[in-house]
């Protein structure tokens, strides 16, 4: 995996729980794309995708295909059981069922979304007996994605692990007042979030989910500060590049306890 430059989540989870960012790079996409981009719904060559995808499925030894979601920057879970891979092709659609997270509580099947900018929330409680994957853009984080991501695990809030992934940075991301509105309205607090530079906001993803998952009473939460938009080289961006392509983070229950 370190020839890569994927990202290994720093988190205290048990061994048999397995988890990743991918970045740009060892993928044969080109142009915008270039060169790890994993998803089917933009503009990339099909041809290319299938050929990443392998290549992930190789790299990671990875135990099946990765239930792919089609993501609507919505809440809705699906259990990665029961998901539609897109193991036919890549190049077919944008991924399998509708969702944006997705849960299993079954070694061997593999939770992925796919972010450029968005924030990749990973979920696990101690025990390793679960785990979960939510893509948090700000609309599903504002609508509640995390919530109903910890809600499906069925599990006291402190006994979950959370890990945020790569996502754009405060210095960035610059929203209008009706997203500030939008988590203000949920959370007084969250405005914290949100500093106001010349007539726009800058929002901070990773303060906002921090304060969710806090809500919830998961404590202990890892990662964060690596930026999207800032990084070129790594990461995929749509607020920076506009076409691009999509990193994809995983985690899975491996067989081995």
């Amino acid at each position: 995996m370190n020839t890569h430059d994927w990202i290994i989540p720093d988190w205290p989870a048990p061994s048999w729980v397995k988890a990743v960012t991918t970045t740009r790079a060892g993928g044969v996409s080109v142009g915008a794309y270039a060169s790890m981009n994993l998803a089917a719904h933009v503009a990339d060559d099909p041809a290319a995708v299938v050929e990443n995808r392998r290549r992930l499925r190789e790299a990671l030894n990875l135990p099946a295909e990765p239930a792919w979601l089609t993501q609507v920057h919505g809440r809705g879970i699906v259990a990665a059981e029961g998901a539609l891979s897109d193991a036919e092709g890549a190049g077919g659609g944008a991924g399998g069922v509708e969702g944006d997270a997705a849960l299993s509580r079954t070694p061997g099947q593999v939770c992925v979304v796919m972010t450029a900018d968005c924030l990749p929330v990973l979920l696990c409680d101690r025990a390793g007996t679960c785990v979960a994957a939510a893509h948090a853009g700000w609309r599903g984080l504002a609508d509640g994605v995390i919530e109903v991501a910890v809600a499906a695990l069925d599990l006291p809030g402190n006994s979950l692990l959370a890990w945020l992934g790569p996502a754009i940075g405060p210095l960035a991301f610059e929203v209008g007042d009706e997203v500030r509105a939008a988590f203000v309205a949920h959370n007084p607090a969250a405005a914290e979030a949100f500093t106001l530079k010349g007539a726009r906001w800058h929002a901070d993803l990773y303060r906002l989910a921090h304060q969710r998952l806090a809500a919830l009473g998961i404590t202990e939460i890892y990662g964060g500060g690596l930026c999207t938009y800032a990084d070129a080289e790594r990461f995929y961006s749509y607020r920076r590049d506009g076409a691009t392509g999509r990193m994809a983070t995983l985690i899975w229950i491996t067989a081995d306890r």
